[in-house]
């Protein structure tokens, strides 16, 4: 280990009014933007002398900000031998499809048998401090409950391309979700901000702003189910937390299955067969699936798309709704 380092950065008028985390991020290329936030949030930076917490703190010409950047350490995190299902595989990145039910990196309630310790068993010390010690090598995750594709960062060049990638939302994402309803249009946009909600803090909301965080997902009905539901792709033009979930959810037609977002009322289930009513009782999880992933490669600057099929619980789930 070679210890911490100091960077320092004095602001010029091009920097005035910007965010904070962003002018380090555009003065530091040895770190990328998730890094420093995360930094500044752990109390590593200050402005002339000042700990500054806000990674959004408005920067202002002639302000001097040092920031102490520790030494990289091994990941605390167990590796564990875990089945991966790797669809592509090099020296920069690995790509793979999650099943439900697991969650992507430890967590209070879920310290073991995670996507980060079966990716510390798999890739080995390459993992070790990249992304910080708590998430080694992730630069996204999916909820535990949804299934599908993933990429995950070898080492530091491939995490800052991918996280910059992801900041600048140039990131492809394509989800299936199997619906409550038929939204009208068939084909819209859902934008409003996400922030926590203010009658359950365990949920997130759209919220008004300047509360919460822009989000915008893209749907298109792509089969109907019957009159109670159907099948949508949703794309991402942001990454929030529970985003499909929320936005499908605000206008009225959350994810079937879905335990927090979800509404399995009596009415949009009476027209269904017993088998199929049956089956629901049975579905534990939303009915998402993230299907498609498409990035710049870290090291060829090639397009690369990787796609994963639907797993076989939505397939049964919707295949009984036709009925």
């Amino acid at each position: 280990m070679t210890g911490p380092s100091l960077h320092r950065h004095t602001a010029t008028k091009a920097d005035s009014d910007r965010r904070l985390d962003r002018v380090l991020a555009d003065n530091i290329d040895a770190l990328s933007r998730s890094r420093i936030k995360a930094l500044i949030e752990a109390g590593s930076v200050t402005g002339d002398g000042a700990t500054i917490t806000d990674p959004s703190h408005t920067v202002k010409p002639g302000q001097t900000f040092a920031m102490i950047v520790p030494d990289s350490q091994p990941a605390s995190i167990e590796p564990e031998a875990i089945d991966l299902d790797i669809l592509y595989e090099d020296e920069d990145v690995i790509v793979i499809d999650k099943p439900a039910g697991m969650v992507v990196h430890p967590a209070p309630g879920s310290p073991r048998g995670t996507l980060v310790n079966a990716l510390l068993a798999h890739c080995g010390d390459t993992l070790s401090g990249i992304g910080g010690v708590r998430r080694p090598g992730i630069v996204h995750r999916l909820d535990k409950d949804t299934s599908g594709v993933m990429v995950a960062a070898k080492n530091d060049a491939a995490h800052q391309s991918l996280a910059k990638q992801f900041a600048e939302r140039t990131i492809e994402r394509a989800y299936t979700a199997v619906v409550w309803g038929v939204p009208a249009p068939p084909v819209g946009m859902v934008e409003g901000n996400i922030g926590r909600s203010e009658r359950n803090r365990l949920k997130m909301a759209v919220v008004r702003p300047p509360k919460g965080r822009t989000a915008r997902t893209h749907y298109r009905v792509t089969e109907r189910l019957g009159l109670h539901a159907c099948v949508t792709q949703c794309r991402l033009d942001t990454g929030r937390t529970h985003q499909i979930r929320v936005h499908m959810t605000h206008i009225g037609h959350p994810l079937i299955g879905d335990p927090v977002y979800g509404r399995q009322s009596v009415a949009r289930t009476k027209s269904l067969s017993s088998e199929a009513r049956a089956y629901l009782e049975r579905f534990n999880r939303q009915a998402l699936h993230a299907h498609l992933i498409g990035f710049i490669h870290p090291r060829d600057q090639k397009l690369r798309h990787f796609e994963s099929q639907i797993p076989n619980d939505i397939k049964s789930l919707i295949n009984l709704l036709r009925l």
